[in-house]
């Protein structure tokens, strides 16, 4: 089959985690076929307008779209989980219940879309939860949170993902399992009227989430 020797560039407003977990994993290999494809990646924690602000597409949780998109998922469901170090629970209890945060130094995220720092969410047997943390940090990237959270300077609410291979060695703890609630996952939306733009229908081919993927791990 003939490829073409002009594809475009195609422009996503997207999440850190999102990048790392789901769509430079899956985009590297259609970057290599075609090299005329030029993608703009920005990241972006808040709700952008994808339009109002030029962007050919967004990434957001299910639960958070746009109205009037198309939307394609792209990621499994996920979850967040509550995580410290050994040094921090040698100086500080180990919360039974999301209330109890209430008590610890935690590492806060603000959401830019909303304005205020981000209220962790739980849920148990039907039952939600809401708490504000209160900390030292606020910090709006994934990996200097885990930074932070490894060198004891609180409670970190991350992606189980970016945190499973430090649980597993034994460098931070995690709590409050029980609580923490599955995510439906990502999806790739964008304007009905560019569904024919070649660019964009080779970006959400080589993302689109199919049955039996492995998660993404990070270590």
């Amino acid at each position: 089959m003939t490829r073409p020797t002009t594809v475009g560039t195609v422009r996503i407003n997207l999440s850190d985690y999102a990048l790392e977990s789901v769509v430079w994993p899956k985009l590297r290999r259609v970057l290599q076929d075609y090299p005329d494809l030029k993608v703009e990646l920005f990241c972006d924690d808040g709700i952008s307008d994808i339009i109002e602000e030029g962007y050919d597409a967004g990434i957001r949780l299910g639960e958070r779209l746009d109205k009037d998109m198309i939307a394609v998922k792209i990621g499994q469901d996920w979850r967040l989980v509550v995580v410290g170090s050994p040094d921090y629970f040698t100086a500080n209890p180990t919360p039974s219940t999301p209330q109890d945060l209430g008590t610890h130094v935690c590492i806060n995220t603000r959401q830019h879309s909303a304005g205020g720092l981000y209220a962790w969410e739980f849920e148990k047997e039907d039952k939600q939860v809401r708490v504000r943390v209160e900390g030292h940090l606020t910090i709006n990237h994934s990996g200097s949170m885990i930074d932070a959270a490894l060198l004891g300077y609180g409670l970190a609410y991350l992606p189980e993902s970016l945190v499973v291979g430090h649980i597993e060695r034994g460098e931070l703890i995690q709590v409050l399992d029980d609580w923490c609630p599955l995510f439906e996952g990502y999806y790739l939306y964008y304007p009905n009227r560019r569904q024919n733009n070649l660019a964009l229908s080779l970006i959400v081919d080589a993302l689109r989430f199919k049955l039996g993927q492995e998660p993404m791990r990070s270590e």
